[in-house]
């Protein structure tokens, strides 16, 4: 039913994109100043395997007044997966070309429905942000249809990772919660998908950004993505916690399975909570098991590795939250409100 919603609704964007030259959205945030995004607006994508530091990157980012996230929109993926099949050589792309909708076409009706849902599902700002984790494996096809956008994958030791999956009931597809094996297998293949997309986006464009490097030394790392990004640096970033709930701050949702996490500051309590959790056969098979784990530099052998000497802040931080300084916030969304708006208009 999703998926043929999801072709219902680019079928609409197809009309409208045969009345227009360009898809441009116009948006006021909580100030009223306006903005006007196309798609040659520069914006930036974050992803990785789920359960990678994916929401905590994004919060961080969104307490940045120029750049806006927001909660994911789960939809890009599936909008992503569907493109990516009609452009297979199949007899369904040929039949989609014999009716006269070419891979152009397509093209534009993708980035269509991908910018109105960015752009209107979260407060406006001069650099838009979307952190759908699964995005980073359409990273070169994103590449090609915003030309001035930028990558963000985040990368996490695997067996954290998993465990993250695991304890917390984090459904996935494909991922069997029940099997340190099949997750471990699984998570070596989509983030090794996800890494030779970035490769071949290029260092210009996709930055790579360790989990242990974001908790362990918050702000050395947020200086490289904000150079990256042509940010100016905001000392909110590394306060993330302090700008939830406010005016062109963090919005999370109690319907995310990372809010009761990133509601905290930047702390060390998930970095090795997975140590002695996983199956000693499992660990003894590791590194064929995760062959991408020795690739990124994580040493299958070592439980834990040694991942650093965390900032003073850092420490500081972990002992507060280990005194149960931190609870939800009151004015955090209670659940995920959609809305939408389809404004085209002629460049």
């Amino acid at each position: 039913k999703m998926s043929k919603l999801l072709e219902n609704v680019l079928s609409l964007y197809l009309t409208i994109l045969t009345l227009t030259h360009m898809v441009s959205i116009r948006a006021r945030n909580w100030n009223q100043t306006q903005y006007r995004y196309n798609q040659n607006t520069p914006m930036v994508f974050v992803g990785g395997v789920p359960r990678s530091g994916t929401t905590l990157m994004r919060a961080m980012l969104d307490a940045h007044p120029d750049i806006r996230c927001g909660e994911e929109t789960r939809v890009i993926p599936r909008i992503l997966s569907l493109r990516q099949g009609w452009g297979r050589q199949t007899e369904e792309r040929w039949a989609l070309e014999d009716e006269g909708v070419s891979q152009e076409m397509l093209d534009a009706a993708t980035r269509a429905f991908l910018l109105e849902v960015i752009a209107q599902h979260g407060d406006p700002a001069p650099l838009l942000c979307n952190k759908d984790p699964f995005t980073l494996k359409s990273a070169v096809y994103l590449s090609h249809i915003f030309p001035n956008s930028k990558f963000l994958l985040m990368l996490r030791d695997g067996r954290a990772s998993v465990h993250s999956m695991i304890s917390r009931r984090v459904t996935i597809a494909g991922f069997n919660l029940s099997s340190y094996r099949d997750c471990l297998t699984k998570w070596s293949n989509a983030i090794e998908v996800m890494l030779s997309q970035c490769m071949a986006v290029g260092r210009s464009r996709c930055m790579t950004i360790r989990y242990e490097d974001l908790v362990l030394q918050p702000q050395a790392t947020m200086r490289r993505v904000l150079h990256f990004l042509k940010s100016p640096w905001h000392e909110g970033v590394l306060h993330h916690e302090e700008a939830i709930g406010q005016p062109g701050g963090v919005s999370l949702s109690r319907s995310e399975r990372s809010t009761d996490q990133v509601i905290k500051p930047v702390n060390l309590e998930a970095l090795t909570r997975w140590v002695g959790h996983i199956p000693a056969d499992v660990q003894q098979d590791m590194e064929n098991i995760a062959p991408m784990l020795r690739k990124l530099g994580y040493n299958p052998k070592a439980n834990p590795p040694d991942y650093g000497q965390p900032d003073p802040e850092v420490i500081n931080n972990t002992e507060r939250v280990l005194r149960g300084d931190f609870k939800t916030p009151m004015r955090l969304k209670r659940s995920v409100q959609v809305s939408a708006s389809f404004n085209v208009f002629k460049a």
